[in-house]
C-alpha cells in the first residue's frame, strides 16, 4: 500500500538503513526507522496487515518463534536490563501497518531519559526525535544478520 511506512520500506520506496535482517514466509525483521534507540528491531508482516486478528494461521504460527529469535539477537548484541516486545500501531486517523518492536533497554538508555521505563520511556524517545546514527545502525545490522543466521541454523539443526 503506497503511503504506508511499513509497505514503503519493504518495497524500497523509502530507504531502509541496515536492510532486511531476517525473513520468513510471512514476516520481515528490520532495524527501527525513527526515534528509538540503536538495536531496536521491528518485526513486521510482508503483507499490509493492521491487526494481529487479521493474521492467517501460517503467519500466526511463525510469529512466536520469530519474536523469540529476535529477542535472542537483541539480548545477545545489546545485553540490556530488559527487552521490550510491544506493538503500538495506532495511526493518527486509522490503524497502521502492524509492527512489533523488540527494544533493548540498557541502564545507559534509561539514564539518558531520566530513569523512565516502559511506555513513558518510549513516549519520551518519540517526543525527543533523536534517531540512531545511520553508520551505527548499518554496523549493528551486519552483526544482527549474522546472529540471525547462526540462531536459525541452530534451530533447524535441533529440529532434525
Amino acid at each position: 500500500m503506497t503511503g504506508c511506512l511499513g509497505c514503503d520500506l519493504l518495497t524500497g520506496r523509502r530507504d531502509l538503513p541496515g536492510g532486511v535482517l531476517h525473513e520468513t514466509a510471512a514476516w520481515v525483521v528490520t532495524h527501527v526507522v525513527g526515534s528509538m534507540n540503536l538495536g531496536t528491531l521491528i518485526v513486521g508482516p510482508r503483507e499490509h496487515v493492521v491487526a494481529i486478528a487479521e493474521l492467517d494461521d501460517a503467519a500466526a504460527a511463525e510469529l512466536g518463534p520469530l519474536l523469540r529469535d529476535t529477542a535472542r539477537v537483541v539480548e545477545s548484541l545489546c545485553r540490556p536490563e530488559q527487552t521490550y516486545v510491544c506493538m503500538w500501531s495506532h495511526g493518527r486517523d486509522a490503524r497502521k501497518h502492524l509492527h512489533i518492536a523488540v527494544q533493548p533497554v540498557t541502564a545507559e538508555v534509561r539514564a539518558r531519559y531520566g530513569g523512565l521505563r516502559s511506555e513513558q520511556l518510549q513516549a519520551r524517545m518519540l517526543a525527543d526525535g533523536v534517531e540512531p546514527d545511520i553508520a551505527e545502525v548499518e554496523q549493528f545490522c551486519d552483526r544482527a544478520r549474522e546472529l540471525f543466521r547462526a540462531i536459525t541454523n541452530g534451530s533447524a539443526a535441533e529440529r532434525s
